[in-house]
């Protein structure tokens, strides 16, 4: 079958493009590098020509409100546009959970008018909202931080291993379209500014984290279940120490 992964050169689309090869499959790694843009179109209609399943999981380059919104509706757009022309049968999109909780976070409204866009598309979908993924901890902390210091929430998240990603997106892609969005996420919950401490002191960083009910995150200041999956959730099982031995 053959299956392009739009952003297959990135950190989940990598690891994705490989568990698809693994199994016998013909998986395209869609990138600007590789001549596919879906913000301007290019490549895009041939990329997708024999394609089954078209796997999104591309991020904008620049994280500014108006920027972001651009990036996901442009390419939104011109994604569904083209899987439509190609026959597409699946479009699988790695999303965010509490997208449609935390209107406040411009990064969050760009993913969710993303998500409008496939589900008013013709072509069959499936949306995957994911926790935050423990790689990103590390930028969760240079996000909040001013000086020495990180001021963050002591609002709960439950972080997910990129590998556990990967293999979820690898289930739903070689699945049939839900046309609804799934949850995934970690095995354990934690305090944000917690767990970010705890990070920063395994790293031997010296930032000191300061917890802040009013702290942003992306521009949303948090409530303490915000971005918590739902009880339907798949919980996928690396913990955060197995994590960090890992690395």
């Amino acid at each position: 079958m053959k299956i392009v992964v739009i952003g297959g050169s990135g950190l989940i689309g990598s690891k994705l493009v490989g568990l698809l090869r693994e199994a016998g499959h013909e998986a395209l790694a869609a990138s600007p590098n590789s001549g596919v843009n879906t913000l301007t179109g290019e490549g895009l209609a041939q990329a997708l020509q024999g394609a089954q399943v078209v796997v999104d999981v591309a991020n904008s380059p620049s994280f500014e409100d108006q920027a972001v919104l651009e990036f996901f509706e442009t390419s939104g757009r011109n994604l569904v546009k083209a899987e439509a022309e190609a026959g597409v049968a699946h479009h699988l999109a790695l999303s965010v959970v509490g997208t449609e909780r935390l209107p406040d976070s411009g990064y969050l409204r760009a993913k969710l008018a993303q998500e409008r866009i496939i589900k008013a598309s013709p072509v069959p979908y499936t949306i995957v909202h994911s926790t935050q993924f423990f790689e990103f901890l590390g930028g969760i902390a240079q996000s909040a931080t001013v000086g020495d210091s990180a001021r963050l929430s002591p609002a709960w998240f439950q972080p997910i291993a990129s590998d556990d990603v990967a293999a979820a997106l690898l289930e739903g892609t070689l699945g049939k379209p839900v046309n609804g969005v799934v949850e995934i996420g970690g095995p354990e919950r934690f305090r944000m500014a917690e767990l970010v401490r705890r990070y920063l002191d395994m790293k031997g960083d010296p930032r000191k984290v300061v917890v802040d009910v009013h702290a942003s995150y992306f521009g949303a200041e948090l409530k303490d279940d915000e971005l918590l999956p739902g009880p339907g959730a798949r919980l996928f099982p690396t913990t955060f120490e197995h994590w960090m031995q890992r690395r």
